[in-house]
């Protein structure tokens, strides 16, 4: 064992320049000072020294018995000795290398995180057509309980470049500063459980400024890592139970993004669209039982032609938007011209509409803040489950999300009392999605719901 130990510890010490030149002065002092390294024992264990180190003359034959016992010591003692000395030099080359390892690491973030806030982000005042989409989104950052929308259309339409230029024109939230689901310091709804008992014993909460997250779920993800799941890392190093938030628990307060949600498992659906009804994450697993705000705005988007959604979930998305491509000439031109000069100047690109994003962003804080002074006429709502009962919608899910949304209208509007017109400008958009498909019927489903919006308001 201490020959094969000698044999480990000379190859591996050696090879490395650093860790050779300050091995080899303890290997040639224990050599010629403790065990006097023989020759005959190098050959014997087919060792090679390497340069600079030689092995002492060969010792007299021993002739006494005790002479003859001590003799023997070499061959396991070496390797041995060698052993614990290349050990303990190791350990300082250890901590230096450790040491560089962590400046670089944070050197590597650094600079990643330097890309990240240098990318530019298309400017939503400058997204061409799409109308529907635009509208569908910003009235579900009016009104997060209208409930998400599902975008369907066709490929290369500007679906995900629109959701991120909508992200970068909302203002930055405030948020507790060491909790992971960006609970609000001084909303109670928004609050997770330890902050809210933190609150309860008046500690002082740390409170910074954060962008609204943007969360992309990939079609690879599992349910662990979009709910969460035990700490592994914990778990082994301080044998700790310990809960490592997923996906829901990032997207708290902003915008969960699926590209490509007909494509999704069925049941990352229901229990992404659960979360986002209910505003809570509950995970029961692994011994532990947690639960944490998840309210967050759901955005699909998905290309009919690789598969649909089955209706019973599509029913859960609020509002539905169809994106259609563009046959103008003239918009295409202008759409094509540009993408060619935000990707030749974005920062002078983002300039041109710096003026008309800010008007945006401005209307948007507005609209939320007054809200809760939006009044809906009685007979408005009547007719608006009118419209619903002569569609055969099931459920009342198209009720609440047609009142929700047209107050919503009337707010970024700047008024604060429903009118027909804004229910005719969402009701489309909250109900197509909704109706039972007919085999025999060639109409569109807006325009099916168009058509009766104005049987009932005429």
């Amino acid at each position: 064992v201490g020959l094969v130990m000698a044999q480990v510890v000379f190859g591996c010490s050696f090879q490395h320049p650093r860790l050779a030149s300050r091995t080899r002065p303890y290997f040639c002092v224990m050599a010629d000072q403790a065990f006097s390294l023989t020759s005959s024992h190098v050959v014997r264990a087919g060792l090679q020294l390497p340069a600079g180190v030689t092995a002492v003359r060969e010792q007299p034959h021993v002739q006494h018995p005790e002479q003859q016992h001590a003799a023997g010591i070499p061959k396991a003692a070496v390797g041995l000795a060698l052993g614990v000395a290349a050990c303990s030099v190791p350990r300082r080359f250890r901590k230096r290398a450790a040491k560089k390892q962590i400046v670089r690491c944070a050197v590597a973030e650094a600079t990643e995180v330097k890309m990240e806030e240098a990318r530019p982000v298309f400017p939503f005042s400058a997204i061409v057509g799409q109308a529907e989409m635009k509208l569908a989104l910003i009235l579900n950052v009016i009104d997060p309980k209208i409930g998400g929308v599902m975008i369907l259309g066709d490929r290369g339409t500007g679906k995900t470049t629109t959701i991120r230029a909508l992200v970068d024109l909302l203002p930055e939230i405030d948020c507790v500063a060491d909790d992971p689901y960006n609970s609000s310091p001084t909303e109670a709804e928004n609050m997770s459980d330890e902050v809210r008992n933190r609150t309860a014993r008046g500690d002082v909460l740390p409170i910074c400024k954060r962008k609204v997250p943007m969360v992309d779920l990939p079609l690879g993800a599992t349910e662990d890592r979009v709910c969460g799941t035990i700490d592994i890392e914990k778990a082994l190093t301080q044998g700790k139970k310990a809960f490592e938030p997923g996906l829901l628990a990032r997207a708290n307060r902003g915008i969960l993004y699926v590209d490509e949600v007909n494509l999704l498992d069925d049941h990352l659906v229901d229990v992404l669209l659960d979360s986002a009804a209910g505003g809570w994450n509950t995970v029961e697993r692994e011994g532990i039982s947690i639960r944490h705000p998840a309210k967050f705005i759901l955005v699909g988007s998905g290309n009919p032609e690789e598969g649909e959604l089955r209706p019973q979930l599509l029913d859960r998305f609020g509002m539905h938007a169809m994106i259609r491509t563009e046959r103008d000439p003239d918009l295409r031109v202008q759409i094509v011209d540009s993408c060619q000069k935000f990707a030749d100047d974005p920062k002078g690109f983002r300039k041109e509409f710096l003026e008309d994003n800010q008007e945006f962003a401005n209307q948007i804080i507005v609209a939320r803040a007054n809200l809760s002074k939006v009044v809906i006429p009685a007979g408005l709502t009547r007719k608006i489950s009118m419209i619903c009962s002569t569609l055969n919608v099931d459920g009342l899910r198209g009720d609440i999300v047609t009142n929700r949304a047209a107050r919503a209208f009337c707010a970024f509007d700047g008024r604060t009392e429903v009118t027909d017109d804004d229910v005719k400008k969402v009701v489309s958009l909250c109900l197509r999605h909704r109706l039972r498909k007919d085999i025999l019927d060639t109409m569109d489903n807006g325009d099916k719901v168009m058509a009766t919006y104005e049987t009932v308001f005429e």
